[in-house]
């Protein structure tokens, strides 16, 4: 799975917005027969500004809106297809993982709702055992989930098959100096002293925007200044809020798998959430 690690960052890397680790390369040891991924080496630092974060994250998700076109040779080889204005589809040309879980993302979906029915929640109610709920139950919460995730609950915004970050809570992201001559002088140890915001250990597919945006508040570390400025680049669709709750039980769930304890009394509570909708 380092492969899907480097291919990940990759895509977010190929939007030229939010910083990323460039990644460098990947592969396995001839002689030990280990695998491995190397990327950039960032300089970590304090301060940074929560409100850039979120203008560059949103930057990033905007770069759906301008992707090839249905007809267009994909010089990336992703095996995607579509376009800007809601026509790419939604998956990654491989599968990864979440935290030590797998996710899949092939095949490719036309359709948001069909994707995370299949790929999202239905894999995780799989691994969960529908998370010990009654069948009946499970199949309201997943046509609930279909109707709430439909561009009909959005005043007629379009779904946008943005590269998403796809695990983004507050240990996958910080502040990095730049580390770029800043081209005053020829002293190579001259250095600017701006610092960026920068996302990485992704689990990264194309998918909406708001996955993204929805897990920050799972575990917390993004103050109002990341929504704020997030918001200012491009604001959130109407009926965020109960999405957000269909998005984060996929993160409870998945630590229901991991971890065990008190998260699949959380993710009932979830849904039965989800079902007052």
């Amino acid at each position: 799975m380092l492969r899907a690690e480097y291919e990940g960052v990759k895509a977010m890397l190929n939007t030229n917005t939010i910083r990323v680790p460039t990644p460098i390369t990947f592969g396995t040891h001839k002689e030990t027969n280990q695998s491995f991924v190397l990327f950039e080496y960032l300089e970590f630092c304090g301060g940074g500004s929560q409100y850039e974060l979120g203008v560059a994250l949103a930057e990033m998700h905007k770069d759906g809106l301008s992707s090839i076109s249905p007809n267009s040779n994909n010089k990336d080889g992703d095996g995607r297809g579509g376009g800007g204005g809601g026509g790419g589809k939604f998956g990654f040309h491989v599968n990864n993982t979440i935290g030590a879980t797998f996710q899949p993302n092939l095949p490719w979906y036309d359709d948001w709702a069909d994707f995370w029915d299949e790929h999202r929640l239905g894999h995780m109610l799989k691994l969960t055992n529908n998370a010990g709920l009654p069948d009946e139950k499970i199949v309201k919460l997943r046509q609930k989930t279909r109707e709430l995730l439909s561009s009909t609950n959005r005043d007629g915004d379009p779904i946008i098959a943005s590269i998403v970050h796809g695990d983004l809570w507050g240990g996958n992201k910080g502040f990095c100096k730049d580390n770029k001559d800043d081209g005053s002088n020829n002293n190579k140890n001259n250095k600017n002293n701006k610092v960026l915001p920068v996302i990485f250990d992704p689990a990264a597919y194309y998918g909406d925007r708001e996955v993204d945006v929805a897990m920050t508040y799972v575990f917390g570390g993004f103050n109002g200044d990341f929504y704020e400025g997030y918001n200012s680049e491009w604001p959130l669709s109407t009926g965020h809020e109960k999405r957000r709750t269909i998005y984060n039980l996929y993160h409870i769930l998945n630590h229901d798998v991991l971890f065990g304890g008190g998260y699949i009394n959380q993710a009932r509570s979830m849904i039965e959430q989800i079902l007052r909708y």
